[in-house]
């Protein structure tokens, strides 16, 4: 199963590629579209990492793929500029998730 990054940020897109996960630059719906595309068609694509600022900018295209079972599983990422969730969101999350309480 292998990554594949749509981002509006190069900076996250070189740091991905130096970690050996390939990717597109997109900054238009028309862009996005086209990665998701890619990456959808593309069936070595297990996971699709998409900046949050992408994801929220474009939500009417990435939420279906978000919400549907099967590949690629769509996960939003900060890019290098930080995140607009609060900071205790991914231990919110995983007691969500799971239902552990600590």
């Amino acid at each position: 199963m292998n990554f594949f990054l749509i981002s509006d940020n190069t900076d996250t897109l070189t740091g991905m590629r130096l970690a050996g996960i390939p990717g597109s630059l997109a900054h238009t719906r028309e862009e996005v579209a086209a990665a998701l595309k890619e990456a959808v068609a593309d069936e070595s694509v297990g996971v699709v990492l998409m900046t949050e600022k992408l994801a929220v900018e474009f939500s009417d295209i990435s939420e279906p793929l978000k919400g549907r079972r099967g590949r690629p599983l769509l996960i939003e990422i900060p890019d290098r500029h930080g995140s607009g969730r609060a900071k205790d969101s991914i231990t919110r999350y995983v007691r969500e998730a799971i239902g552990v309480r600590y």
